[in-house]
């Protein structure tokens, strides 16, 4: 018989939370920038992606998630990927 006791075990419980994301059934377009994408566009899209984040039941987990793992792209959690490392910065500096 397998000895599975050193396995770290079920882990739903670390992704869970994106089930209730308000940007679930939304497509990826809005939150992550095409290559080459700068200036009125990108704030637009931005913007766009914030205003889903700012009704999301679920803003707290995602941000949180997005922190832990250092995602590189995209907005998470109604911020940035610029945004999340001022954050993080400021959270090293403090």
């Amino acid at each position: 018989m397998t000895k599975v006791a050193r396995l770290p075990g079920r882990a739903e419980h670390l992704w869970e939370w994106q089930e209730e994301a308000a940007c679930r059934a939304l497509g990826t377009d809005r939150f992550f920038h095409p290559a080459g994408e700068r200036g009125e566009e990108r704030a637009a899209r931005e913007q766009e992606a914030k205003e889903v984040c700012a009704l999301c039941p679920v803003r707290t987990e995602c941000l949180s998630h997005a922190l832990r793992v250092q995602e590189p792209y995209g907005v998470w959690g109604g911020l940035t990927e610029d945004e999340r490392r001022e954050l993080g910065a400021r959270r090293k500096a403090g």
